[in-house]
């Protein structure tokens, strides 16, 4: 199948390009090199440097002869969401719905997308199913929100085939500072250079950290799958902020403790999103990757980047 990734220069993007490649399908990369970088795009793609909100891309997914649209762009920091709303919307949305327009007018067979664990907010329950009342804590998690809305419209009024897969904390290599899983990112550049680590709050706060490559596998099941529907894309387990520092502590060598800091306002504290509805409609995937094997193989792409003989 021929497959538009957009996003596919990014971190999450760029793996899932690979995994796509891997299995045999034909990968068309869309990014505007906002935040990815062309170094991530695998040699087998065809790659283009346009912005998901471009007017020609219509166009180019109807010449490409693209049949399913794998969609990865996103504006994905936070902080930038609630300072700049509009833009957020614009991307996040705006942007989606302008992929969704060419999936129904171009008969595109497949559309996927990457939905968010933002869109729950605080935690009534844990493990967080699907059906989790969705309260979205930062505009983000509301764009995240607005996004599956409109799919599901898609689907209902136009035909469109879809699944949305709801991320939960991805890490591993070529991941940048920002996003939900970021905080792998930052640890490990600082650990690798020898700086200080900063623990915010008292690091009991969890997370449900899923690997990159477990991620791009459930991507391409999901594609070659004729499911409709959303799912949880996790390892359903919580780890904490002074686990992940200590795993981390171990993998790298690192010789300091860490520095503790005041806890951010408005965090949530626990979390951990179900694995059961994937298993059920995916029942070919399950995620493979251990936190220690999957920070070990992060750790040992980092050192290939922050090593201080690589500045």
């Amino acid at each position: 199948m021929k497959v538009l990734v957009t996003g596919g220069a990014g971190f999450a993007g760029s793996h899932i390009a690979d995994a796509l490649l891997a299995a045999g399908h034909e990968v068309v990369i869309v990014d505007n090199l906002a935040t990815g970088s062309k170094h991530n795009v695998p040699q087998a793609a065809v790659f283009f440097n346009m912005d998901i909100n471009d007017p020609k891309l219509f166009d180019l997914i109807k010449e490409e002869g693209i049949e399913a649209i794998c969609h990865q762009a996103a504006q994905i920091k936070v902080t930038d969401s609630i300072t700049h709303p509009d833009h957020d919307a614009h991307v996040n949305i705006i942007g989606t719905i302008k992929l969704l327009e060419a999936a129904r007018h171009l008969k595109i067979k497949r559309f996927l997308f990457a939905g968010s664990a933002a869109i729950y907010g605080q935690p009534d329950y844990l493990p967080v199913d699907e059906e989790h009342p969705k309260r979205p804590m930062s505009f983000y998690g509301l764009s995240k929100k607005v996004d599956e809305e409109y799919i599901r419209m898609y689907g209902e009024l136009f035909g469109v085939n879809y699944m949305i897969l709801r991320y939960a904390n991805i890490y591993g290599p070529r991941q940048g500072r920002t996003g939900e899983g970021g905080v792998v990112s930052i640890f490990m550049e600082n650990m690798i250079k020898g700086l200080p680590v900063t623990i915010e709050g008292d690091g009991g706060a969890t997370r449900d950290y899923i690997y990159i490559e477990d991620v791009a596998k459930a991507v391409v099941i999901a594609l070659e799958s004729d499911v409709i529907g959303t799912v949880n894309v996790s390892t359903e387990t919580q780890v904490s902020v002074n686990e992940l520092f200590d795993t981390m502590k171990r993998a790298v060598g690192y010789p300091q403790d860490a520095v503790r800091g005041p806890a951010r306002i408005g965090d949530i504290y626990l979390s951990s999103l179900s694995n059961r509805r994937i298993g059920e409609l995916l029942p070919q995937w399950r995620p493979q990757t251990s936190l220690e094997d999957g920070l070990q193989k992060t750790v040992a792409w980092g050192r290939t980047v922050y090593s201080p003989d690589k500045e």
